[in-house]
């Protein structure tokens, strides 16, 4: 996939999506870098046993995040477990989300193309993109909805001043 640069002139890889500039959970690290490696599984025990036993679980908590609430994690795990079991390709499914993430992040598609990395490493790859989540600040097990009122609550707790600062 060919680069294109922003209005900074930054280098920018991934599926274009459009970003409200007030969202404040654009991330902070180098733009085009994961902040962790696609075999770094046991940084994060906890998601790499989730993913191992419950791949469906895991699958349904990113793709609520990327999805911004629109879909919920229960819909997005079974059609997942259903694609797993009557297909057995349900990486194919998977790879479509890694797809978007890269895209609201301005992540590399590395180590390969997306749908490689969840054919050869479906494990793997879930658990990147679940730990990148948790790195954007993401508390995943209360999912999107979970995530913005917990965000509410914490601007409100700020001084009115930074409030309107944050607006700007």
């Amino acid at each position: 996939m060919s680069s294109h640069f922003d209005q900074q002139q930054t280098p920018v890889t991934g599926v274009p999506v459009s970003i409200n500039v007030a969202d404040k959970r654009i991330s902070k690290k180098t733009p085009g870098r994961w902040s962790t490696g696609l075999c770094h599984c046991c940084h994060d025990l906890s998601s790499c046993c989730l993913t191992c036993w419950c791949p469906c679980v895991t699958f349904g908590r990113i793709a609520e995040i990327v999805d911004r609430g629109s879909t919920s994690c229960g819909v997005s795990g079974v059609l997942y477990s259903i694609m797993l079991c009557l297909t057995g390709c349900s990486c194919l499914y998977s790879c479509f989300y890694r797809s978007k993430l890269r895209g609201q992040y301005f992540l590399d598609e590395s180590p390969c193309t997306d749908c490689c990395v969840h054919c050869c490493c479906e494990t793997c790859a879930l658990c990147q993109e679940y730990r990148e989540l948790k790195n954007q600040g993401f508390d995943m097990s209360i999912g999107w909805h979970g995530n913005m009122e917990r965000q509410k609550r914490k601007t409100a707790a700020l001084p009115p001043s930074v409030q309107q600062s944050m607006q700007l």
